[in-house]
């Protein structure tokens, strides 16, 4: 079985490039978006109509503020419709913020810009998916939303003054993050998605538009041709709206054909079933290793009492396991040793498959949330070498080195691990991550996972199967019996 079979669908694009951090995300959607005919879709988590799109100073004439820009495309276009869905709950938040709610009331007034709240999910669960499609023709697929506090270089600088929220000028700290841009049949197919979305959430039914676009920015290079790539989706049961996992089980499945290593960045580490999936691989005794980068804490007090318990509870029982040393998680610093938030959700397994997306590793993204990933699997050294690049650039920003010293180091050694504690130093750097402590009350709710379901029945009531780590820890109990026995 491919991986292809646990997804949605797969289909082929005709060009593909990975874009890291918001700065020059937004650039180039804004670049796409000015090419737009018939239709746009912006489908998010959440949205802020006062971010700036491009800080290079353009001279083409449009605005560079997000709301503006929409509103100066709608004018400009009147036959481009702009279709905005984002989770209810922020969207509740948009009233808030300064203009944005009488930039909304200008909206209404326009026929070609819709304004939709997705409240379409199972109780305590979101929207989480992070899209854009442009005419079918091209579209972006990953972890960065339109809204503030995202926009940031992947030189992370220590007191970046561009790193400030709209209209308080408060600072925020620096922001790691990474989406997909792709073309061809699979943007036509996340047209589809975003389409059903959208009908799910309540709105019109939205016809497909003409084919024969091409906004893909021309500052963008890209780093596939001509490729295969499969849509996995989590979708939370609601009403007569079907359950769909298909991300658990690309995960699983991931994890289970990983050979050597496997590079993994995300937002949180609190899923259970990808926790007893590594599990099992260090159970062998020449098992791969997985590296996991990781923001410190949670961005939200409430995120970190969940998450972050939940964080600390299975790091705790992975710890236990003879063979834990091939299993290491990292966060991210500056220069000046300031904490970098990593909110990119990626998984690259050896050199063979790329995958990117809005899914966490945590029970909401497995089975709540709506979510979207999209993941390439190479079919020859050409494309090997593409992913090894990928995550190599990758390491390379968190390290404060080359990508060149990390693919140096990295044949050296033969082992992930090792190059990332051979290349950790002073400066902007990885280190190692060691669980605040967390008290009983947080520990209990963790291991109960009521507050981060795996199930949208099981919102506000234990777990049935035992808990957070109670599997782990019976496979650790078994590990070292097998050890002791020789």
């Amino acid at each position: 079985m491919t991986l292809a079979e646990h997804g949605w669908r797969t289909d082929r694009a005709n060009r593909a490039a990975l874009i890291v951090d918001a700065a020059d995300y937004y650039a180039h959607a804004r670049r796409a978006m000015m090419q737009a005919r018939e239709r746009i879709m912006l489908i998010g988590w959440d949205f802020d109509t006062r971010i700036i799109l491009d800080r290079t100073n353009p001279r083409d004439g449009a605005p560079t503020e997000l709301g503006p820009f929409l509103t100066w495309l709608a004018d400009t276009k009147p036959d481009l419709c702009i279709n905005i869905l984002t989770w209810d709950v922020a969207a509740v938040k948009l009233l808030g913020r300064g203009t944005t709610a009488l930039r909304l009331l200008r909206w209404m007034a326009r026929p070609n810009i819709t304004f939709l709240p997705d409240n379409a999910h199972p109780f305590a669960a979101s929207h989480h998916q992070k899209i854009v499609v442009i005419d079918d023709s091209f579209a972006f697929c990953g972890g960065i939303d339109m809204t503030a506090s995202r926009w940031d270089t992947r030189e992370h600088l220590d007191d970046d003054e561009r790193r400030r929220r709209p209209f308080t000028g408060r600072r925020y700290m620096p922001w790691h993050d990474a989406s997909m841009a792709v073309d061809g049949d699979v943007a036509k197919a996340l047209g589809d998605l975003a389409r059903l979305r959208w009908t799910i959430a309540g709105g019109d039914d939205l016809p497909e538009p003409e084919p024969g676009n091409d906004p893909w920015p021309d500052a963008l290079d890209p780093q596939f041709r001509d490729v295969d790539i499969t849509i996995a989706r989590t979708r939370g049961l609601i009403d007569d709206v079907e359950e769909v996992r298909e991300i658990e089980a690309m995960f699983v499945a991931m994890i289970a054909g990983v050979k050597r290593h496997a590079y993994i960045e995300t937002q949180y580490f609190a899923s259970r079933v990808i926790a007893e999936a590594i599990v099992k691989r260090l159970d062998e005794p020449d098992g791969p290793e997985f590296v996991i980068v990781n923001p410190m804490v949670a961005d939200g007090w409430l995120e970190e009492e969940v998450m972050g318990a939940a964080r600390a509870e299975l790091v705790e029982a992975l710890r236990q396991h003879p063979n834990h040393h091939r299993a290491r998680i990292y966060t991210p610093i500056t220069h000046r040793g300031a904490d970098i938030y990593v909110h990119a959700k990626i998984m690259v397994a050896d050199e063979d498959v790329l995958r990117v997306g809005s899914a966490n590793m945590n029970n909401r993204s497995m089975g709540l949330d709506s979510e979207c990933d999209l993941v390439i699997e190479a079919d020859g050294d050409e494309r090997r070498a593409v992913i090894a690049g990928i995550r190599d650039d990758l390491l390379a920003e968190h390290l404060g080195v080359t990508a060149a010293v990390v693919a140096e180091t990295l044949a050296q050694t033969g082992s992930l691990v090792e190059t990332v504690e051979r290349l950790r130093g002073s400066g902007r750097t990885l280190r190692p991550f060691d669980p605040p402590e967390k008290g009983d009350l947080q520990r209990d709710i963790a291991r109960s996972q009521a507050l981060d379901p795996e199930h949208p029945e099981q919102a506000f009531e234990p777990a049935h199967h035992g808990g957070l780590v109670a599997g782990i820890k019976r496979r650790v109990r078994k590990a070292k019996r097998r050890r002791h026995a020789r």
